[in-house]
């Protein structure tokens, strides 16, 4: 009976806690920032990619949207992201036996200013990179080209993501 009791008493707690915003079950730690401003990431790279710029940007927008209770404003927000993309990067990685590329790389790598207005010692101003590699027999335009940015995207966003509100 007393088993039974324990169940509500448990999940009234972990109600409470989510409520005041003690704990995030995604590992967000916003502290008492309530607004976040995402500037326009523009492609600074020697190799540009027309889409890349906006897509970065959006997918960046909607994660913090998605995973805190920030309010995402144009300017003067309580947190602040900012940067440029400066590397897209192809390089063969493995050979054949004809000394051919088997495979390739596309590598993104995206300099990130975060300033936080209500604690200033999580500032930062660093670089994120990551790759995809595809088939060198494989153009990188279409599907390729969509699958190799969504993977690099994903991955540079929560990165930045655990950096700035996860500190990770």
């Amino acid at each position: 009976m007393k088993k039974l009791l324990y169940v509500p008493l448990i999940i009234s707690l972990f109600s409470i806690l989510i409520a005041c915003g003690a704990y995030s079950f995604t590992g967000g730690n916003t502290g008492d920032a309530k607004t976040i401003q995402i500037d326009f990431f523009p492609n600074r790279a020697t190799l540009i990619e027309p889409t890349l710029s906006q897509r970065f940007t959006t997918e960046l927008q909607d994660l913090f949207t998605r995973q805190t209770n920030l309010s995402l404003i144009k300017s003067g927000g309580d947190m602040q992201l900012s940067g440029e993309i400066t590397d897209y990067r192809i390089t063969p990685m493995t050979a054949t036996a004809n000394q051919t590329a088997a495979q390739n790389r596309l590598t993104i790598t995206i300099n990130v200013r975060f300033t936080n207005k209500l604690n200033e010692k999580d500032n930062f101003e660093k670089s994120f990179s990551f790759y995809s590699d595809y088939g060198a027999n494989q153009q990188l335009i279409g599907g390729v080209l969509d699958n190799a940015l969504s993977e690099i995207i994903d991955r540079i966003t929560q990165d930045i993501f655990n950096a700035s509100v996860a500190k990770w």
